[in-house]
């Protein structure tokens, strides 16, 4: 008689949209084991979770660090996040261990992209102010300069990171009647022509850009990137955006650039830390909005990503090819 060949063991960390959790259930490869909860799943309850698993399905806001990984022990095969970041895993011990890296580019890019507009524009014109305005009864008989916010026609954007989401972005952009198009980074961008974009040095873009849009990957390079010296080069009619990490952005100098008009507004996306504490001074300011870190939040796209996070999981598993696998 054949033996039957157990199924392997994987830890996932939260609830995950149905697409994907029906891949692994009825995938007859792995045994799931789920932190059934819409919230984070505690540090003692992943380092219980882990413990003999050979597969890992994590998000961004869980940190997989070499404690993680000893506690998971030595059948530990592939960690799939449910990101396109992985900043949040120690790669150089994952890298040491042979543990094999999925994640989800590419599918979450156009929503991000979207939704890096909307913020722009409902930070251009102050549209939540705005709506606060109606609700408290400030809005009375129209005066001339009531409300006045800044608009993209024959403006200058400027964009840190003309990566996927960064072309995509530029692509929606311009429409608007946007004049030039900056953009810096680590080298120039072919694709870029389509649009006549301008690759420049960061000194440049922050001084004639007329809106300055965070869209690149944090490295040691752009941690911190966005600080007093970054704010104080800017137009003081400036509106700055970031939507790609929050750790991009020295929040402190930031509040004291919006605080002392050093420019005119700012929209987030991303903080540091996630969520922001609600006393946070930055949320006391009229000209910052913030978000709860909603770039890929449609229906499809959290669909489509937790589809590849479990095809990458079962690939992983079974040392075959995983969709979108992270090298390093």
């Amino acid at each position: 008689m054949t033996a039957v060949k157990k199924a392997m063991k994987v830890f996932v960390t939260r609830q995950l949209p149905p697409d994907g959790m029906k891949i692994l259930s009825t995938s007859g490869v792995c045994e799931v084991s789920l932190w059934d909860s819409a919230g984070p799943v505690p540090r003692a309850e992943l380092l219980k979770g882990v413990q003999g698993a050979h597969g890992l399905l994590c998000l961004l806001s869980d940190k997989i660090d070499a404690e993680v990984l000893d506690a998971a022990g030595p059948n530990l095969k592939v960690i799939s996040t449910f990101s396109v970041g992985f900043d949040h895993l120690a790669l150089d011990e994952i890298k040491k261990r042979g543990i094999r890296v999925g994640y989800t580019p590419d599918v979450l890019t156009d929503t991000t992209a979207e939704l890096t507009v909307a913020l722009l524009l409902a930070t251009a014109r102050r549209l939540p102010e705005a709506m606060e305005e109606v609700k408290n009864g400030g809005w009375s008989s129209w005066t001339p300069l009531w409300m006045c916010g800044y608009g993209l026609s024959g403006s200058t954007v400027g964009v840190i990171g003309l990566g996927r989401i960064g072309m995509a972005f530029a692509r929606r952009i311009m429409p608007f009647g946007v004049k030039r198009l900056l953009y810096t980074g680590r080298t120039a961008k072919a694709d870029a022509a389509e649009f006549n974009g301008e690759f420049v040095p960061l000194d440049a873009l922050l001084t004639e850009s007329d809106f300055i849009v965070v869209l690149c990957s944090l490295t040691p390079e752009t941690q911190g990137l966005c600080d007093k010296a970054f704010f104080s080069k800017m137009k003081n009619t400036a509106v700055f955006i970031n939507a790609s990490r929050g750790a991009i952005v020295n929040q402190e100098d930031l509040y004291e650039a919006l605080t002392n008009g050093e420019i005119a507004a700012a929209g987030l996306d991303v903080t540091t830390p996630e969520p922001i504490p609600t006393n946070h001074p930055l949320l006391r300011l009229k000209n910052c909005v913030v978000l709860p870190h909603i770039g890929s939040a449609t229906y499809s796209t959290r669909g489509v990503m937790a589809s590849l996070a479990a095809r990458n999981l079962l690939g992983g598993l079974q040392d075959t090819q995983m969709p979108s696998e992270l090298t390093f």
